[in-house]
């Protein structure tokens, strides 16, 4: 099996084709790139900016290239000596064009009959007989429909009908009724619904890979690819949606000839990938919680946490309770429908109400620790779930107890459904009760809420990270890890920089006070989160900013919702995003907050660059980020890339031009492509993992490992960490670290023999080193951890 050094993702769209990305490959062989990494490119809805909303799973989607642009990218690639890594989305199709999707349309003209009723999860039963679709304004918007072309219409929106359900002088409400869907308002999506969807996005509908036939039938372009030699690998979008993962991926595996694999699993704190999983390992938000968290000085938790506590006006929350809560709202809320449908499988003998078991599995549900089991494996979790369920809700005891072995039961057999079922849900709860909202309410430090990290845990030492580090090696070495991604809410640069904030607590409390002051807004913690957004990014377009607001308050659902916008609310909040631009104090204090985190968020970014693309796993760099790149939440984060500009950057590298300053943009490209080389190059150097301590007065401010296999020969990875108070201390002063031969700079050149080498010496030009052994080296003498010396 081929296996990447490294990936590039671009996000392919009208805009930036398979053709784009095939003229970008010369320049990410330059970079030092290994495989290139693509977006979604099976057919997707029209004008679709990110690809996972597929209609036509046999065909390549002509408004990214088409197949002849697979063509020419996997020929550009294969030139090159580059490798290609797609992402595919077996979960869920887009549905939001009935007639963009083929199997989609022939299952709202045909109902049960339909070819490819098999293919989609509907509760016929709870629609009696009807797919309810819920796209009116309101119920009564029925007597606004018309017959137009043989398809009933609801202004732009097409739909099919059934063959004889329609005769001159009926009205378009009569035809309506004798389809084999039901068109409803909007908001019974909640409640109402009997489709399996993604999360809560009624135009993506849930499909039924654990079928043979469908999976055969969906897979059949993605299987061509491997025939043709056109791809290498594959990324799985959303596997914990599939009601039987792990079969899943052995049944593609074998179809794609044993290639490389991953998987977008979210791994909660301790929890490992399933070893059944015949994966490679996971996309990397859990090494990008890891590198996050061992660059912020724990030392500032109580000065951010006050900070926070005053602006809610009392103490922060406890956060399990938090996110209780938070999934409670989503499963009395958006996905109500979903919990009805788990409901409605309770055996009929229990007497009991379906809005009780309903209320019960929910409760179960909220008490989920991580987003799925996959039973049997995990079964200790569902019932220390239903014992917690139990314990916060005596009147559901009985309910739960009903329910537990029920749970327990999975297969495929009809009596198993509702435990399959459960399993498929728990995840889309914990995505948006969690992810979608708690991260937008427990916003203390805003690096801590990205996707798959534990926002109670504030920083790890070196230890502990290198402990993570070795467990990484030992058991996902082929894992991929990464710092920015098309779902990330904030880049790896805007965190780096906000990071900054836990060395300045008190800095950081005086300004979001006074920005309270020039521009207050009525919700504090939103406050919180919304100026350490504006100082992470700045300086931004207006535009932006004010999506960004909007956004993050909705999602937040305290002050606005989706649903129910708050008006005068989100006018206020625009003011304050406006204060930012034209309020002369307010920014001016914003420019010197930003002057002072600047440098030392460069530091960050760099030494969280280094390290993820020189620690155990395959590194992946998205599309743009050898720049700085200041991005919030998408879509803010996929906007285009001048791989243009960054092309002649480079080669102005290569041609022996330094960059102007450590904080400057060719720094990072500097660190990018010289690690990514190294790794491409000389993957003997990156065979094991050893950590490496420093002495010193200044020891703690370094991070440092070698990527030593046994046999000496090791890259070694130096990177400063808490650079504000490296520099209120002085500097590195007298710290060293012990080489045990000559190594040399692949940023600079520079050699160091071995012996005790000063920190300062080798970080003099830039916050990070990465050093080559020149010749046989002995193992590295790592010292004595620093223990006691605080994060």
């Amino acid at each position: 099996m081929r296996v990447p050094s490294s990936t590039y993702r671009l996000q392919l769209n009208a805009d930036f084709t398979l053709v784009d990305a095939a003229n970008t490959v010369p320049y990410l062989k330059l970079l030092g790139v290994d495989w290139v990494y693509l977006s979604p490119i099976l057919t997707a809805e029209k004008g679709s900016t990110h690809g996972y909303d597929v209609t036509d799973t046999s065909t390549i989607d002509a408004d990214r290239g088409g197949p002849e642009g697979l063509m020419a990218l996997s020929q550009a690639a294969r030139e090159a000596g580059l490798g290609v890594l797609v992402d595919i989305v077996p979960n869920h199709m887009g549905v939001a064009t009935p007639k963009a999707n083929p199997w989609w349309w022939s299952l709202l003209k045909e109902g049960q009959d339909s070819p490819w009723a098999s293919a989609f999860d509907v509760d016929w039963a709870a629609g009696a007989g009807r797919i309810r679709i819920p796209i009116l304004e309101d119920d009564q918007d029925v007597e606004v429909l018309e017959i137009k072309d043989g398809e009933l219409c609801y202004y732009e929106h097409r739909f099919p009908l059934a063959q004889g359900t329609f005769s001159e002088g009926q009205t378009a409400a009569q035809v309506h009724e004798r389809q084999h869907y039901e068109l409803i308002g909007w908001r019974r999506a909640d409640f109402d619904l009997n489709y399996r969807r993604f999360f809560a996005v009624n135009s993506l509908a849930g499909l039924r890979v654990e079928d043979p036939e469908i999976f055969a039938q969906s897979h059949q372009e993605i299987l061509r690819w491997f025939d043709e030699d056109l791809v290498d690998g594959l990324r799985i979008d959303h596997p914990d949606g599939l009601a039987d993962p792990e079969g899943y991926l052995h049944r593609l595996r074998e179809g794609i000839g044993g290639r490389y694999v991953l998987v977008e699993k979210i791994l909660e704190p301790g929890e490992d990938l399933l070893q059944s999983f015949d994966c490679e390992g996971t996309t990397g938000y859990d090494a990008l919680a890891d590198i996050d968290r061992v660059f912020i000085d724990n030392t500032g938790q109580p000065g951010i946490n006050a900070v926070s506590a005053t602006l809610r006006g009392g103490p922060i929350p406890d956060y399990e309770e938090t996110i209780h809560g938070t999934k409670r709202r989503v499963t009395d809320g958006i996905l109500h429908s979903e919990m009805l449908r788990l409901a409605r499988l309770v055996p009929e003998n229990t007497r009991l109400g379906v809005e009780h078991w309903a209320d019960a599995l929910s409760e179960i549900i909220a008490c989920f620790p991580i987003y799925r089991t996959y039973l049997p494996e995990g079964a200790q979790i569902l019932q220390a779930a239903c014992a917690e369920a139990a314990r916060r809700r005596p009147d559901l005891q009985d309910a739960v107890g009903i329910l537990l072995p029920l749970l327990l039961e999975v297969g495929p057999d009809h009596g198993a459904e509702l435990g399959r079922r459960f399993q498929q849900t728990s995840g889309m709860v914990m995505a948006k009760g969690v992810e979608d909202t708690a991260f937008f309410r427990h916003n203390r430090l805003g690096t801590l809420t990205e996707v798959g990290a534990d926002p109670t845990e504030f920083a790890i030492p070196p230890a502990e990270f290198h402990a993570r580090m070795r467990r990484r090696q030992e058991r996902i070495p082929l894992s991929m890890t990464t710092l920015s991604t098309h779902d990330t809410k904030r880049s790896e640069d805007t965190r780096a920089r906000i990071s900054v904030l836990a060395e300045l607590p008190a800095v950081w409390g005086q300004f979001v006070q006074r920005m309270q002051a020039l521009a207050p807004l009525p919700d504090g913690p939103l406050a919180n989160l919304l100026w350490q957004a504006i100082a992470g990014v700045w300086p931004a377009d207006r535009g932006r900013l004010h999506a960004y607001a909007e956004k993050a308050a909705r999602e937040a659902g305290k002050s606005t919702d989706w649903a129910h916008p708050k008006e005068s609310f989100e006018e206020r909040l625009a003011e304050v995003v406006d204060a930012a631009f034209d309020n002369p104090q307010a920014h001016r204090e914003l420019e010197t907050l930003v002057s002072l985190l600047e440098p030392y968020g460069a530091s960050n970014s760099l030494s969280a660059k280094i390290v993820q693309l020189t620690m155990p796993g395959v590194p992946d760099v998205y599309q743009g980020t050898e720049l700085w790149d200041r991005s919030l939440t998408d879509p803010d984060n996929r906007r285009p890339v001048d791989f243009r500009a960054r092309q002649r950057m480079l080669e102005q590298l290569d041609e022996g031009s330094l960059p102007a300053s450590a904080a400057g943009e060719q720094t990072k490209l500097l660190v990018t492509s010289r690690a990514l080389r190294l790794r491409r190059s000389h993957p003997q150097l990156f065979a094991g993992y050893t950590p490496v301590y420093a002495q010193g007065p200044a020891a703690k401010h370094l991070l440092a490992f070698s990527r030593d296999g046994g046999d000496g020969q090791g890259a070694l990875t130096l990177a400063t960490r808490l650079p504000h108070g490296l520099k209120q201390m002085g500097g590195w002063q007298e710290t060293y670290i012990r080489l045990a031969s000559t190594m040399s700079d692949e940023l600079t050149g520079r050699t160091f023999t071995a012996g005790e080498v000063p920190v300062g010496e080798i970080l003099s030009s830039h916050p990070v080193a990465l050093l080559k052994p020149e010749s046989h080296l002995e193992p590295l003498s790592s010292g004595l951890a620093p223990d006691a010396t605080p994060v």
